[in-house]
């Protein structure tokens, strides 16, 4: 791994316009739905960094330490936030404010081990996590916002909605935990 993340023109470029770099494997990336020309990238074990990067210009607008490697990394497609799952040495999830880069929510140990890969749902409501411990977690994160007239609430995720555990050819546990809702902001 050469610890990079290259941006090409076209198909038939014979090389990078811009090569942007992490002090470790990037291990994640994702387009910013509203902002076509940004891109944040996440870092390994040795760089733990979430960055974001102006495609247009190739300069890092931002940067932030997350403490741990970041494995994945998503938009949400209601708010202006985006959501990282990490490995070494949290193994949490965290949800980012953007352009602040403030941290709304904070799930350290959201599985034993390090989180592999992370997917949203359809309608942006409800991510899905499997890990090196062989768990996949199901956890809404991202609410709808509210019809007009209806009173507004977040939806904590500080437990997973749906665990499917030991991922085997033979069998797989199904753990639907009481599903304890609570209300944060995210203004």
């Amino acid at each position: 791994n050469d610890n990079h993340v290259n941006i090409w023109e076209g198909a038939l470029s014979t090389a990078p316009i811009y090569s942007f770099t992490h002090d470790a494997a990037v291990k994640a990336l994702s387009w910013c739905p509203w902002q076509s020309s940004t891109l944040v990238t996440g870092g390994g074990s040795r760089d733990r960094q979430l960055k974001f990067w102006n495609t247009s210009t190739g300069t890092c607008s931002r940067s932030i330490d997350t403490g741990s490697q970041v494995s994945a990394v998503m938009w949400s497609k209601t708010y202006r936030e985006l959501i990282s799952a990490h490995g070494y040495s949290t193994n949490g999830l965290c949800i980012w404010k953007f352009p602040s880069l403030a941290q709304i929510k904070e799930i350290p140990s959201a599985h034993d081990s390090r989180i592999l890969h992370m997917a949203m749902s359809p309608d942006g409501e409800r991510i899905a996590t499997v890990a090196a411990d062989e768990n996949l977690k199901i956890w809404k994160v991202f609410e709808k916002p509210p019809r007009e007239g209806k009173s507004g609430k977040v939806t904590s995720f500080d437990r997973p909605l749906v665990t499917i555990s030991h991922m085997t050819e033979t069998s797989a546990k199904f753990k639907s935990p009481q599903y304890a809702e609570s209300v944060i902001s995210r203004r």
